[in-house]
């Protein structure tokens, strides 16, 4: 008897695929895989993209407990959480979330999704391109390729002391950052989403 999985993705506007005409994101690729692998004899991998342009950590948390309970399927759970580069901007100042605070965040999102789920992905910040690095934006937000290294080092450390796994893009896209990004410097274009997709793929190809 076939499975029927449920993959969670929380985030931002990078989870959601924000700029990405031609194929919608990482998620929507996946997604439209694992229909595909479905219709091929596989088990059921439903995914739901929950990101959200803009938003930090602190509104994960609101709305993370609700979101997993809307959709918690008896055969199992997959939760990805990327979140950390709207936490990192500064505006009038500050950070919206300071590292202290989004490693809290962090954990204590790591707490709620284990009440779901074992299979727990942290993924990665992606790199700026060097054009917006440090330079404040019209949306009045400067952020700092400095700060991706320290929040990704948070994330890497909370994935090993909880042995969750982590997806690292950012390596993936640093070296060809200013060919994978999109002219605002911040979002992947469609080759960006296309390299993450392929750095997916194998990980949900477990759960097919």
């Amino acid at each position: 008897m076939k499975k029927m999985m449920y993959g969670l993705f929380f985030g931002d506007s990078i989870t959601y695929g924000e700029y990405d005409g031609v194929f919608g994101g990482w998620v929507d690729i996946l997604k439209r895989y694992a229909l595909q692998k479905y219709n091929e004899g596989s088990n059921e991998l439903i995914l739901f993209n929950l990101g959200i342009g803009g938003e930090t950590t602190e509104g994960l948390l609101k709305r993370m407990p609700h979101e997993m309970a809307a959709r918690n399927s008896a055969d199992g759970n997959i939760i990805f959480i990327g979140y950390g580069a709207n936490d990192l901007a500064v505006k009038g100042g500050n950070q919206l979330v300071d590292p202290e605070q989004f490693k809290t965040n962090i954990e204590t999102a790591v707490q709620q999704a284990k009440q779901y789920s074992n299979e727990i992905y942290l993924v990665s910040i992606l790199p700026f391109s060097d054009k917006v690095d440090k330079i404040i934006q019209p949306t009045g937000k400067i952020r700092d390729n400095e700060d991706v290294l320290v929040y990704n080092q948070i994330l890497t450390d909370i994935a090993f002391e909880n042995a969750l796994h982590y997806i690292d893009f950012y390596s993936s896209v640093v070296v060809d950052k200013e060919i994978l990004l999109s002219a605002d410097g911040v979002h992947p274009n469609e080759k960006g989403y296309g390299v993450m997709a392929e750095i997916a793929i194998p990980i949900i190809e477990k759960y097919l």
